[in-house]
């Protein structure tokens, strides 16, 4: 079998390479307690995008960590709640750079009589606020977004991370919704926020992750795969560290948002699936947090496919969430 990473007996039993700061404990700890302060002031909007006879469709607002007023689609079956019946829920989250996508794709959800929220993250291709404030660049990408601000609570993927529990959390509180029975799913950036997600909220009762992004990044610099969604690694090094003098800094201060140290919190039954011949997001990045998950879960292995739409995983990924 052809190879772009290590062989598959040792990718199964590989722990990654990048720091995890001392103070990770200490250091979400806190950013959870400030999640804890933040009011979410939820905003439904009905929108009337679809006229589908068995789904609702909503603007969904609500506030996150430092003020950013925060956007996802949220959908429901028609009448939900108006019978006291409580539904199962996905939260679901989208590719780097991109958006929540349009609403029709979670229709499949909505009509086995899941509720579906799809969040726009701050800063990228849809509606949620970016609020900024950091100090440092701001070249070329959110892995890099206060890397250089004394304060590490100032990493946007701190942010966005929170923004998914705080999302969890407001779906969770919607009088329609079973709490004790909400999943999420999300491929590549959505990947790594679907971790995340469930790490930092235990009740996620299900994870299903498709190739997740912002795992190890040591490991990507190191294969020289800082290129395509990692670019801007690589780039942060050219232009502000040329000689690297700071590399152990610069690794270690992103292990606050390597999903591969918060993976050890997830108590979800997790679904993850991987492609061996990933460049964008490489295999043994994937499973660097998938071998720290304790929790029940199974990998999906395609041995000749790479950052790409996989055969039968959105079928698999439904009859998954379909348990909850």
């Amino acid at each position: 079998m052809p190879l772009i990473d290590k062989p598959l007996p040792e990718l199964l039993q590989y722990q990654g390479r990048n720091p995890r700061p001392a103070d990770f404990d200490a250091y979400w700890a806190a950013a959870l307690r400030e999640l804890d302060a933040t009011d979410p002031q939820p905003e439904l909007r009905p929108n009337p995008v679809l006229a589908t006879r068995h789904a609702e469709c909503f603007d969904l607002w609500f506030t996150g960590v430092g003020g950013a007023r925060i956007y996802a689609k949220y959908l429901r079956p028609k009448n939900a709640g108006r019978d006291g019946t409580k539904h199962p829920a996905v939260l679901m989250f989208h590719g780097y750079t991109g958006s929540s996508g349009d609403w029709s794709t979670k229709l499949p959800f909505v009509s086995e009589g899941l509720c579906v929220a799809a969040m726009d993250c701050r800063g990228q291709g849809g509606r949620s606020e970016d609020r900024g404030g950091v100090l440092g660049n701001t070249h070329h990408g959110q892995i890099i977004r206060g890397l250089d601000d004394p304060d590490a609570r100032k990493l946007l993927y701190r942010q966005i991370f929170l923004d998914t529990a705080q999302l969890a959390r407001v779906v969770m509180r919607l009088p329609e919704v079973d709490a004790t029975r909400v999943g999420a799913r999300g491929d590549s950036q959505g990947g790594g926020l679907t971790l995340a997600c469930a790490a930092l909220e235990p009740r996620i009762k299900r994870a299903a992750a498709l190739f997740p992004f912002l795992c190890d990044y040591r490991r990507v610099w190191e294969m020289d795969l800082a290129k395509d969604a990692y670019e801007e690694l690589r780039g942060y090094f050219r232009r502000f560290d040329p000689r690297h003098e700071r590399e152990d800094e610069v690794f270690t201060k992103l292990g606050y948002i390597d999903c591969q140290h918060l993976a050890p919190r997830i108590r979800a039954e997790v679904l993850m699936y991987t492609g061996l011949m990933d460049p964008i997001c490489p295999p043994s990045s994937q499973f660097a947090a998938y071998n720290k998950i304790t929790a029940k879960k199974d990998l999906v292995i395609y041995p000749d496919f790479q950052h790409e739409p996989l055969p039968g995983e959105s079928d698999r990924t439904l009859n998954f969430m379909l348990g909850l």
